[in-house]
């Protein structure tokens, strides 16, 4: 039974030139990255690659029109590697532009092509959270069918994955928290999947253990302290997407989604609100399994004496830099709730398979309306 599979080359360095000199960024580059960090980072170097601003073709998370309307724009560039320079949104987006012939982004997460690689890429991450350097995913808003699609193929693994936490300095505090506690999720929900092993627990309680210290940390010194800890969550954020990229996410990603793709909320957020009620429901349905381990883990990290408070605990931890609120507060209808749940038995069958335990349907309705 196959225990771990990494096929990508990580590198790191201290700032954004030493990597251009290392691998020689020139004509033959393609780089998609945003404003903000072209600016600081990128303009002054006068790299001879061809640019794509991101933020051009709109804000928030990606979609299949912004998608499309890049592929549209780069379609005459000749090329033969994608440098992604960014959060999620730049990095999901670069895995579709490494294929032969990609004209609509849809006809790839509905697998109506086949998925020929035919450039390399490169992904440096600016947040601390998707991981998405080292997974064979890729995430895309579907306007039309209002929610989220996952299209997960070896083809879309970055063949460099390069840390530069200097990238990240500027990151404001709520990015960076939506950010990271996506990367928690990804390891808590990553060591409880069915396809977990000793091997992916490595990477998984160790991400756990650095970004819930550096959490503590943050809260005894000030939020501006994070700024001397992006090393250590951007390690955390790798580890975390090295666990989930060999066993997969479960019931708070595919709950989530739906939530992201009608009223626009953040990811890591999105998948905040979600979390602990999932693994309340988890607790109850089957509490000597995997979820024990994971609860002693927690425990330890927190400090803890009981068990039984765990995810009260962890919430006044969170809570203490990146409030919950209810769903309503958040744009969701009461309405939505019977929708929702559907969407996720319908579309997400991908993530549901990586549950710790099977949620129904009626226990999703359950799970929306104590959020509501």
């Amino acid at each position: 039974m196959k225990q771990l599979k990494l096929l990508t080359e990580i590198h790191a360095f201290d700032s954004f030139k030493e990597f251009v000199d290392e691998f020689k960024i020139g004509k033959d580059d393609l780089l998609l990255t945003r404003s903000s960090i072209y600016n600081e980072f990128i303009k002054d170097l006068n790299l001879e690659c061809n640019i794509v601003l991101q933020n051009k073709y709109g804000n928030g998370e990606p979609s299949d029109e912004m998608i499309n309307e890049i592929i549209k724009d780069i379609q005459y560039i000749n090329y033969k590697r994608v440098i992604a320079i960014g959060g999620g949104t730049v990095i999901d987006i670069s895995k579709l532009l490494i294929f032969k012939d990609t004209k609509n982004c849809l006809d790839l997460f509905e697998r109506k092509v086949d998925l020929i690689k035919e450039k390399e890429l490169i992904v440096i991450p600016t947040t601390c959270g998707t991981g998405s350097e080292v997974t064979n995913i890729s995430i895309a808003e579907i306007k039309s069918k209002n929610t989220k699609l996952g299209l997960a193929s070896d083809e879309l693994t970055p063949d460099y994955a390069v840390l530069i936490p200097e990238l990240m300095k500027n990151l404001p505090f709520k990015v960076f928290m939506s950010s990271s506690v996506d990367a928690l999720i990804h390891a808590i929900e990553s060591f409880v999947s069915p396809k977990s092993n000793e091997f992916s627990e490595l990477f998984a309680i160790k991400a756990i253990e650095i970004i819930i210290k550096g959490y503590k940390e943050i809260i005894k010194n000030g939020i501006e302290y994070r700024k001397s800890l992006l090393k250590e969550f951007s390690i955390a954020s790798n580890y975390a997407g090295i666990a989930f990229g060999n066993t997969g996410v479960g019931a708070v990603h595919a709950m989530s989604y739906p939530l992201g793709g009608v009223y626009h909320v953040p990811h890591g957020e999105a998948n905040y609100h979600m979390f602990t009620e999932v693994f309340k429901l988890y607790n109850i349905k089957n509490p000597d399994g995997k979820i024990k381990e994971v609860n002693k883990l927690l425990a330890n990290i927190l400090e803890l004496d009981n068990e039984k408070d765990i995810y009260f605990e962890i919430e006044v931890l969170l809570n203490n830099l990146l409030n919950k609120k209810p769903l309503r507060d958040l744009g969701m209808k009461k309405e939505d709730i019977n929708e929702f749940a559907n969407s996720v038995i319908s579309t997400q069958q991908r993530l549901l398979a990586n549950n710790y335990v099977e949620i129904t349907k009626e226990e999703m309705i359950k799970i929306y309306t104590n959020l509501y």
